[in-house]
């Protein structure tokens, strides 16, 4: 599992970039979303949160600016029945994280519909599955009204992505947001794990 890389931009496209890691380069498909926040240039050094999907003929990198696109990333692929890599990129390219996060909340699956090659029964599978099925979308809503942080709604949904139920994710993330209320992602995350693994 490559879980991220540091390194320079040898190349940049709005859907790829190519980078060099002591001399390896690796290109890496990402979100419009990235590469707007990122603005890479050729020899810029840049870090990408990635995950590495496999196929039978093909193995395919995907990049990410942050670990709140990652886990929605992976929450679609793994969570919703029918969403391959190329529609979760096609989502985070036509939206930011946050309307995203509002949408499924609101149970707006039109806007969900607006973004490229995403149909109307492909939105409303979203919003459904990750609203009644999840569960995510009480998160979500605790976060909008400041009930809770953007680093352990943000921990959450990671958890839930790597396979954790709702419930594990949450208990295990309530003591850690309490001892410390300004907790960044990754520490919430890590120290949540060692809590949920034995």
């Amino acid at each position: 599992m490559i879980a991220f890389l540091r390194g320079t931009v040898a190349e940049a496209l709005p859907n790829s970039i190519t980078v060099d890691v002591g001399g390896v380069g690796y290109e890496v498909c990402v979100p419009l979303s990235t590469y707007d926040a990122l603005n890479p240039l050729p020899g810029q050094q840049i870090m990408l949160k990635t995950h590495l999907h496999i196929r039978e003929n093909a193995q395919v990198l995907y990049g990410f600016a942050t670990d709140e696109e990652l886990g929605i990333f992976r929450l679609l692929i793994d969570r919703v029945s029918g969403i391959g890599p190329s529609t979760a990129i096609a989502l985070l390219s036509g939206m930011r994280v946050s309307e995203f996060k509002n949408a499924v909340v609101q149970g707006d699956a039109q806007t969900i519909a607006r973004a490229k090659g995403v149909g109307k029964k492909t939105a409303e599978r979203i919003v459904l599955e990750l609203k009644d099925k999840v569960g995510l979308a009480s998160t979500w809503e605790a976060q909008q009204k400041g009930a809770t942080t953007r680093a352990a709604a943000d921990a959450e949904l990671a958890l839930v992505a790597l396979g954790f139920k709702q419930s594990e994710a949450r208990k295990a993330l309530a003591p850690l947001v309490e001892e410390n209320p300004q907790a960044e992602t990754d520490d919430l995350i890590r120290q949540a794990l060692r809590r949920m693994t034995p």
